[in-house]
């Protein structure tokens, strides 16, 4: 651990590790809807399954198991929502609970594979060789230990890669024990970078702006095109960490709020979401950052959260005209290729073991997911689940 060497968030307790699946106990608003409070009133529609909300594991177990309320009981068609807990069995106020995303893999141990940093070669013009890290989702240990088997680190988590050029595509809080830890580092690693002659960049993740939300709006409704919804709620179900919120000061706020949304580097077209939405906020690399940016700065509740849930979009590389829809976005920002994160591998394999890890097995990732023609990259290895935290060198050598 480099918890001595990070710049912000010094002096915190030890960060205790999250339990794995089979222990986290579901509050039982999170299983079945919360009916209405008008007389006759209809609980408001999921939403449609082409956008639904993430959803995760999230703080460790109650010690005891919570009886659901006599008002909300749980239907037995309707299997209870996996993996999601919060804190405390009551709803916060304006809830709504949102359709399940993804099945759910017994996170277990994190694969452990073995990587041999290779010689960085300069690119001939001044810069250095170019890597991507996909979601950390609060994973600590695990990023340090990738950054460190490719030699971006040194052995006190310091910056050691010259000018070598690191770009994360998002997604650094939620799920895992110590997100604001993850971010204290990336935001250390690109003053030491900078100070060097390379760079650490990073991308705008929805998790990013899912605690953007829960921290500035909290429970103020908002029009989830689905009923009544809230940023507060949206965090707790979809991993949100208490110690978290806790911990979260104003210049990680800043510094989330200003990171860019799309890139291009060495015709590599980098997001963070495997999604198409990103055309919706303009026609140029520049324009949707931009456009992002003041999204973020007028502070509008609805606005972000419009925003939140079109970048929580996914798998539109994935199927039957994928690839066509990468060309899209390629012939639209530039770029050879779309590198990506937010999907994990696991679920764009239709690897999905069984949500209680019985088998006592998980899929393994090697490494990035190629694949829409060999036109996109996905980088997310699942570190929440049994995968792996990726940290790679482009171009890959496939």
């Amino acid at each position: 651990m480099v918890e001595g060497s990070m710049t912000q968030g010094a002096g915190q307790e030890p960060v205790v590790r999250t339990a794995t699946l089979r222990d986290f106990r579901v509050p039982p608003y999170a299983q079945t809807p919360v009916p209405p409070q008008a007389p006759g009133a209809v609980p408001p529609p999921t939403p449609p399954p082409h956008a639904p909300e993430p959803t995760a594991p999230a703080q460790p177990p109650a010690p005891h198991t919570a009886v659901p309320p006599s008002h909300a009981p749980v239907p037995p068609q309707a299997p209870p929502h996996p993996g999601n807990a919060a804190v405390g069995d009551e709803p916060p106020e304006g809830y709504t609970p949102t359709e399940r995303d993804l099945p759910v893999i017994n996170r277990g141990d994190t694969v452990k594979i073995q990587t041999i940093p290779e010689a960085r070669p300069d690119t001939g013009d001044g810069r250095g060789p170019l890597y991507v890290v996909g979601d950390v989702h609060g994973y600590l240990d695990e990023l340090v230990a990738a950054l460190a088997a490719q030699g971006l680190i040194d052995a006190d988590g310091n910056w050691a890669a010259g000018n070598a050029r690191l770009w994360f595509l998002g997604d650094f809080t939620d799920r895992g024990p110590d997100g604001i830890g993850v971010i204290d580092l990336v935001m250390r690693l690109s003053a030491e970078a900078a100070a060097a002659g390379g760079y650490c960049k990073a991308l705008m993740g929805n998790h990013e702006l899912l605690l953007i939300g829960a921290k500035r709006f909290s429970d103020t409704p908002v029009n989830s095109g689905a009923g009544t919804a809230t940023f507060q709620a949206a965090w707790l179900l979809n991993g949100g960490q208490k110690s978290d919120m806790d911990r979260l000061q104003d210049v990680h706020l800043q510094w989330m709020s200003r990171l860019d949304a799309v890139v291009e580097e060495d015709g590599h077209l980098l997001m963070h979401s495997d999604t198409t939405a990103y055309l919706d906020y303009g026609s140029t690399i520049e324009d949707v950052n931009d456009t992002i940016t003041a999204i973020l700065t007028r502070n509008d509740a609805d606005e972000c959260w419009d925003l939140f849930r079109k970048l929580t979009k996914r798998f539109a590389f994935r199927d039957e005209g994928g690839a066509d829809a990468v060309r899209e976005l390629l012939s639209t920002y530039g770029g050879q290729r779309i590198v990506h994160g937010h999907s994990p591998i696991p679920y764009l394999l239709g690897e999905v073991g069984t949500e209680d890890g019985e088998d006592g097995s998980g899929p393994v990732v090697n490494g990035p997911h190629v694949y829409a023609d060999g036109l996109a990259i996905a980088m997310d290895g699942g570190v929440t689940m049994a995968g792996k935290l990726l940290v790679v060198q482009l171009p890959l050598h496939d």
